[in-house]
């Protein structure tokens, strides 16, 4: 007789062999294939996520790894696309490949840009030493088989090498088609030393969309990230960011996600260069059939480094929010300053917020914080706008954005943070009452 683990492990595996079964290792003739076939061999090692696996206790995967794709209606507004507004380089993907008729040419002095289809097919390429490399490192100590099943299967995807101060943002652009789809992409961004660039994503990519992004940041280089979930109520999307910062870098990174039915944004950052900064930070409103979750796990493993993890999350109408956020600071990592903040504005009984936040502490000169709260509205605060002639309606929307402001308070460019927020306000005025 099988042991529970034993037959628990049976099931994961033979979940993961089926979902398998509907995929086909991309081939293109270079360095790439060597990484796939690793990859492949580690998801097959590690099983793709089940029920309960720890950190994923209360986000349920199977949607995210069934052989069938969940049907997701298409979306249609008058509401323009996020970020038109924006003096920017596009890279639009449809249907989870590369449209050239609809992106921008990719000369942008200071930064280089190739798919990764036709790189990957290349001898030799820069790319080579990075992809999957941040992914891996990411697997400990927690395992993330969603992001290695992306590396072996990823069908498209962008190699951004940033070599000077670039002049306007790289937008990638995700649409889609059809009410069954599936894209898998993935995207490596390396900052050289005094390098500095902004990242913006948007766009509904697919039913269900896997994503892994790999940033490495150079001594004294900058990255920026800004990235939009939205105008499809109905996808399912688990999306990973690992990153790695030299001395005296800069990583920021900011995600608003105001629909879909299940998002599961994953992000890893090792500080490994002195004086170095990381901030992660997300607003998230959710209406109904809303389940969010934002897992993240900050390493410091340098001297005199800066972390911040903000997160807040507006949940009605059974919308459910999570989040899970570690800062491990290792032995050596003196005068590290981590701070964590997750909270929940709870506008009905029937929502709820589940968090996990954690530190682990192998130093002993730091500054180390996390916090996390749920709540509903300040009743005193409404009454004193009701009591100024405010309608309740009204009020309840102006202390909403008064509870996000410190997320968005992450993004440096007040132009970004000013589109966002108005979008954020029309989200609030659609959903009044």
């Amino acid at each position: 007789m099988q042991s529970p683990k034993v037959a628990l492990r049976a099931r994961k595996d033979e979940a993961t062999e089926a979902r398998l079964a509907t995929l086909t290792l991309p081939e293109t003739g270079g360095w790439l294939d060597g990484l796939r076939a690793d990859a492949l061999s580690r998801v097959r090692a590690m099983a793709l996520p089940g029920p309960r696996d720890e950190y994923w206790k209360w986000t349920r995967p199977e949607t995210l790894i069934s052989p069938e794709v969940t049907p997701a209606a298409l979306f249609h507004d008058d509401e323009p696309p996020m970020f038109d507004e924006v003096d920017r380089l596009k890279i639009v993907f449809t249907a989870g490949k590369f449209d050239a008729e609809a992106s921008d040419d990719f000369a942008l002095e200071g930064l280089t840009i190739e798919r990764l289809a036709e790189a990957g097919a290349t001898d030799l390429h820069w790319a080579r030493d990075l992809y999957g490399t941040l992914e891996t490192n990411g697997q400990t100590p927690v395992e993330r088989p969603l992001a290695a099943l992306n590396t072996a299967f990823a069908t498209d995807g962008v190699l951004i090498r940033v070599t000077g101060k670039v002049s306007k943002p790289v937008s990638l652009i995700y649409r889609r088609e059809s009410e069954a789809s599936e894209a898998i992409l993935h995207h490596v961004v390396k900052v050289e030393q005094g390098g500095e660039m902004t990242l913006l994503e948007n766009g509904p990519a697919a039913a269900r969309f896997n994503k892994v992004l790999e940033v490495e940041v150079a001594d004294e280089a900058t990255f920026h990230h800004v990235r939009t979930q939205a105008r499809d109520h109905e996808r399912r999307a688990v999306t990973h960011i690992f990153a790695r910062l030299g001395r005296e870098s800069v990583f920021k990174s900011f995600t608003v996600t105001m629909n879909g039915v299940l998002t599961r944004n994953d992000c890893v950052i090792e500080l490994t260069g002195d004086d170095a900064v990381a901030h992660v930070a997300g607003a998230a409103l959710g209406d109904g059939d809303f389940h969010h979750d934002d897992t993240v796990f900050v390493t410091h493993d340098a001297v005199n480094c800066e972390s911040r993890q903000v997160f807040k999350k507006v949940l009605r109408n059974g919308a459910v929010g999570v989040f899970q956020g570690k800062i491990l600071v290792k032995e050596g990592a003196q005068k590290t300053d981590g701070y964590q903040i997750s909270q929940s504005l709870l506008l009905d009984d029937d929502s709820q917020f589940l968090a996990k936040p954690e530190l682990e502490i192998y130093a002993d000169d730091v500054a180390c914080s996390h916090g996390s709260t749920s709540g509903a509205i300040d009743e005193t605060a409404l009454f004193y706008l009701r009591s100024r002639g405010v309608p309740t309606d009204q009020a309840t929307n102006l202390l909403t954005l008064a509870f996000l402001a410190e997320a968005l308070d992450e993004i440096d460019s007040e132009e970004l943070s000013g589109l966002i927020l108005a979008r954020l306000e029309g989200w609030l005025e659609r959903r009044r009452g």
